[in-house]
């Protein structure tokens, strides 16, 4: 990390200097784990989650690839306040590794280091392991860094086979799930880029969307099966099923009209609340006093701030 120094600004005499205050310490500490004191508390289930597993096997495989971010308990020397990284440090715990090399932070924020991350989506992460392979990283070892089978590291490599460019392009930053682009497949290229734009429209990236669109599809826009690959895995719709569709979108629709005009100022008041608590939680006394006296309180506090959008609540966080 860098002090970064700023010379003749604007509004500023010539030669005076501002220097920007580190957000760490320049050098990482070797920390017990018996030090480390939480700021949060972790969800019911959360290690029986696929990331909590895919976690633990990539620090089997690789070890720690993000230190976790500590700060120095002024009150208890050699205690550390465990700022970032609780996911990580319960994998450790489960591994039964007993000192983390962490980042010292040089204040008690708690709360923005996650909210900050792009989460991989799929078309990135397929475009990883390509590079990977491409590199001479064997497909077992990726699999164990990841937590996954030889057979899914296969299939994520060959993601993209059968997707043109553009609709590759378009959905590389969206959450889709590999069943999606089984669909999109079966779509002509042009049919691709249309079905890949409703979604990003609606936001709606779910397989049952992919469907309604693969159903919705003229036949001259789909590709032709072939006999050898046989047939799709499930019968097209019938006329009435298409037709039912074509009522319940419409139905669908005058639902959201409805609910248009007093979804912005509920938006806004929603986004208001998220980000107060959002202050709240970055307090760490605050987080600390919630832990002893309010725990409940501070576990929902916790997941309204990490809500990523409005919709839905936020997945639990890759640590």
């Amino acid at each position: 990390m860098t002090d970064w120094t700023e010379t003749e600004t604007s509004g500023q005499e010539p030669g005076s200097e501002h220097r920007v205050r580190l957000g760490f310490e320049r050098e990482t500490v070797t920390v017990a784990l018996e030090q480390l004191v939480p700021l949060k508390i972790l969800q019911q289930g959360v290690r029986e989650s696929k990331k909590f597993t895919q976690i633990v096997s990539s620090i089997k495989a690789i070890g720690i690839v993000e230190a976790p971010a500590v700060a120095p308990d002024p009150k208890h020397p050699g205690k550390y306040f465990l700022l970032d990284g609780h996911l990580r440090i319960e994998a450790l715990r489960q591994l039964a590794i007993p000192t983390v090399e962490c980042l010292v932070a040089n204040d008690d924020e708690t709360y923005t280091y996650n909210k900050r991350v792009n989460r991989l989506p799929p078309v990135q992460e397929h475009r990883m392991i390509v590079r990977a392979i491409e590199r001479g990283v064997t497909e077992a070892v990726i699999a164990d860094a990841l937590g996954l089978e030889v057979q899914s590291i296969r299939a994520r490599f060959r993601l993209l086979d059968g997707i043109c460019a553009e609709a590759a392009d378009a959905l590389k930053d969206t959450n889709c799930s590999m069943k999606v682009f089984d669909l999109l497949r079966r779509m002509t290229a042009f049919r691709q880029i249309e079905a890949a734009d409703l979604m990003i429209g609606q936001n709606n990236f779910s397989v049952m969307f992919a469907r309604a669109l693969l159903a919705a599809t003229p036949e001259e826009q789909l590709v032709p099966v072939s006999k050898k690959a046989g047939k799709p895995d499930a019968a097209g719709p019938t006329s009435q099923q298409i037709t039912r569709m074509e009522r319940e979108l419409a139905a669908l629709q005058t639902q959201v009209k409805s609910v248009e005009e007093s979804y912005g100022i509920d938006n806004l008041h929603l986004t208001f609340a998220r980000g107060y608590l959002g202050k709240l939680l970055a307090n760490a006394r605050i987080v600390r006093w919630l832990s002893l006296h309010r725990s409940e309180y501070l576990t929902e506090f916790q997941r309204i701030a990490e809500i990523e959008s409005l919709g839905g609540l936020a997945t639990p966080s890759a640590e």
